[in-house]
């Protein structure tokens, strides 16, 4: 949890609706104080108004100064934004990671689609190589025996037609190079993402009720005497669990979705029938590679292009995706969430 950037209050939903809350607030009060300055001004004539103003100016230093009453005021404000906020915005990160669940489902069902796309793609891919290779020595038989009738024509035209058709296939053969890096990671991030599935599952059967129990133990009320008493507060910080929670889960959907998406416009770009394909869409995969990291692959993507360029891993096209049940003894990813 340590690892993940938090989202500040402002950075929420619910501080969106606290801005505006606050500018609105700052804004009424700065009219209200230019407003009624010379009644202000009449009234401080007065010692026994005077001292009042004195005193309820301490108390509005005091209470921004003193660090128990200032978190006081903020946690009340933040509360009383979130409950604001929820009436217009799902906040509830059990409801959010439910979402999530059948977000997945979706995204593993056209996960297979494009996989299976793909297969089909490589396969017709494999075949054009293979026939160009063949051509390619049918053309250079032709070419020697031409030589050997002096020929010289028929030489030089079936020595061309095998340098276009040698060239053709250094450009399918980096084309299917880079099929198979999309394979490859789509077949693992269908993978971590049916685990992932898992675990969310898991952890929203788990906590859906224990939030409830620290929820129910720990009002809003008792909350509020926990800052004062400088105890930790144990709802927010289960609640801000959850929100890591559902923030990494969010990331990593996001990160599946958005790798689909390069993976179909790939796709689209690529025109076997014509033997052509767009350098854009190769641009876009290359460009994913160079990133750094990936969430939902982790130190696996690396390995997993290194394979792709291995000409001694030979890809299994034949095997098709399968549901993978999660293994004996799995250490629930989130679980260190709440440590």
């Amino acid at each position: 949890m340590t690892d993940l950037p938090k989202k500040s209050f402002w950075q929420r939903p619910e501080g969106v609706t606290g801005a505006i809350f606050l500018a609105a607030l700052l804004g009424g009060l700065g009219v209200l104080f230019i407003a009624f300055l010379p009644m202000l001004v009449a009234l401080a004539r007065n010692v026994f108004v005077l001292t009042g103003m004195i005193l309820g100016f301490s108390a509005l230093l005091y209470m921004a100064l003193d660090p128990k009453m200032r978190h006081l005021i903020a946690f009340m404000y933040k509360s009383a934004m979130r409950r604001i906020t929820g009436l217009f915005v799902e906040l509830d990160p059990i409801a959010i990671l439910k979402g999530y669940v059948a977000h997945l489902d979706k995204n593993l069902r056209e996960m297979n689609r494009q996989v299976a796309k793909l297969r089909g793609q490589m396969h017709k891919l494999q075949e054009i190589i293979l026939n160009n290779k063949k051509a390619i020595e049918g053309n250079l038989e032709l070419a020697n025996e031409a030589r050997a009738n002096n020929q010289k024509n028929v030489m030089i035209l079936q020595s061309r037609k095998a340098g276009r058709l040698q060239e053709s296939n250094l450009r399918l053969e980096d084309l299917y190079r880079k099929m198979e890096v999309l394979y490859r990671v789509l077949s693992k991030m269908f993978d971590n993402s049916q685990i992932l599935k898992e675990d969310i599952q898991d952890q929203v059967m788990v906590k859906e009720q224990e939030r409830k129990a620290i929820h129910a133990s720990n009002s809003a009320m008792r909350s509020a005497m926990s800052i004062l008493s400088g105890d930790p507060d144990k709802r927010a910080m289960f609640d801000a669990a959850m929100d890591a929670v559902a923030q990494d889960v969010a990331n990593k959907v996001g990160e599946m979705e958005n790798f689909m998406s390069l993976s179909s416009r790939f796709m689209e770009s690529i025109d076997l029938q014509n033997g052509v394909f767009e350098e854009e869409g190769l641009r876009m995969l290359e460009e994913w590679e160079e990133k750094s990291t990936s969430l939902l692959l982790g130190s696996d993507k690396s390995l997993l292009i290194d394979k792709a360029n291995n000409e001694a891993d030979v890809l299994d096209l034949s095997t098709p995706l399968k549901p993978r049940m999660r293994e004996a003894g799995h250490k629930n990813q989130y679980d260190t969430f709440f440590d």
